[in-house]
């Protein structure tokens, strides 16, 4: 079953959708969230890791899933307006933003939904699967920082939402090459994330 904090989604009337990898979630990932969600006034912001990105479907091997999730966990506890949910990685395979849209608007048919993406990613947005439809399930919100040229148009007819947030050059990439190298990861991630790497041993050989 599909965990996620249910009592928050019920009767809720805007949803953020925010999908990626998190391998590991870090601390740019939650600003831009928490960013996204006043300033769109959403009422949850829902964290749904991929189980396998369609855009990452070779080269370097992804955490296991069980454990990109429990970090998000650790790291969006304390925040009320946080949820996560396990609908990509129950599903196994290939993770589709399409296929898990269609599944919230069904679940949640009077709910307000919208799609938080990066610039990089509003760019390539006509290649995703079915991005007119997506459009018409979510509304779209981009993240707007400074060095990315953002058009005025998602695809033909189809506007979004500028959403402004801090630069913060943090990358999760970064995050794993500095514990491979045994270099500090402070304040780059959430503390009981930061455990929780060292803990369990990962990204030691990246």
């Amino acid at each position: 079953m599909t965990e996620i904090s249910e009592e928050k989604l019920v009767g809720t009337r805007s949803i953020g959708i925010y999908g990626g990898t998190f391998d590991p979630v870090h601390n740019a990932h939650l600003l831009l969230a928490e960013c996204a969600r006043e300033e769109l006034g959403l009422d949850v912001l829902l964290f749904i890791p991929a189980n396998i990105p369609p855009h990452k479907t070779w080269g370097r091997r992804i955490t296991p899933a069980h454990c990109r999730l429990e970090m998000l966990r650790l790291a969006t506890a304390s925040n009320p307006h946080f949820s996560v949910s396990t609908h990509e990685i129950d599903n196994r395979g290939v993770s589709y933003t399409l296929d898990t849209l269609r599944w919230l608007r069904q679940g949640h048919p009077d709910s307000a939904l919208t799609l938080l993406i990066g610039g990089d990613a509003a760019r390539d947005f006509h290649t995703w699967r079915e991005p007119e439809e997506i459009a018409g399930l979510a509304s779209i919100a981009v993240v707007d920082r400074p060095g990315i040229y953002l058009p005025d148009e998602i695809l033909p007819g189809v506007g979004f939402h500028r959403v402004s947030a801090p630069l913060i050059d943090i990358s999760s990439t970064d995050i794993r090459e500095r514990v491979a190298a045994g270099r500090s990861i402070r304040y780059r991630t959430h503390d009981r994330v930061i455990e929780y790497i060292y803990e369990n041993g990962l990204y030691r050989f990246e």
